[in-house]
């Protein structure tokens, strides 16, 4: 596994990074996944199907049973935080969807780990496209710019936890991480649900 993005591969040591690590280190220190399934098989696996009900039906009844998986499977992280940050969505997506899907995940993990979550600090300033049909150069190009932070003396110093439901090449959490960083976050890492492997 890589030890920056977590991408999983055999053959390797401990302390071994991916290809894309080694050739453009992330904004993120680390991140993790609590599961991962394939991206590419003709049948997606039964996780990928209800994450993509989760988000598209839009269902917002799979919240609790998706938020247990987290809870339980959470990995370790190498710090402690000031505060998550969940992944925000544009407000023509929200309106749609009727909720943050990666807000929804956040709240029960905070609860658990008795950790704020602020919600508001970074913002989606235009709409993009769903990465999910975009390749890895397409989703980058899709998310650069595209969040800001609200309110810079909220970050500023600090240790935060990012999180998302799915990381695939991982462009919009290194989007959010790297706007998190510049704005003064002293770290920034990165926990979702799962993890596409897309070879």
């Amino acid at each position: 596994m890589c030890q920056v993005c977590g991408e999983p591969f055999a053959g390797a040591g401990v302390d071994h990074l991916c290809h894309r690590c080694l050739t453009q280190r992330p904004s993120f220190g680390v991140a993790r996944a609590c599961i991962t399934y394939l991206a590419i098989d003709s049948e997606p696996s039964p996780l990928a199907r209800t994450i993509q009900r989760y988000k598209y039906g839009p269902d917002a009844s799979l919240a609790p049973a998706l938020s247990t998986l987290l809870l339980r499977l959470a990995p370790p992280l190498p710090r402690s935080y000031d505060f998550m940050v969940p992944v925000p969505l544009h407000i023509s997506r929200l309106r749609w969807r009727g909720f943050n899907q990666a807000h929804w995940l956040a709240r029960s993990l905070a609860h658990q780990q008795q950790i704020s979550i602020d919600p508001f600090v970074l913002e989606r300033t235009r709409a993009t496209a769903p990465q999910v049909q975009l390749d890895m150069a397409a989703r980058r190009r899709n998310v650069t710019g595209a969040f800001r932070v609200t309110d810079t003396r909220r970050v500023h110093d600090r240790s935060v936890l990012l999180i998302d439901d799915v990381y695939t090449t991982g462009a919009t959490a290194n989007e959010c991480s790297r706007t998190l960083r510049r704005a003064g976050a002293a770290a920034v890492d990165v926990l979702v649900l799962a993890r596409a492997v897309t070879h």
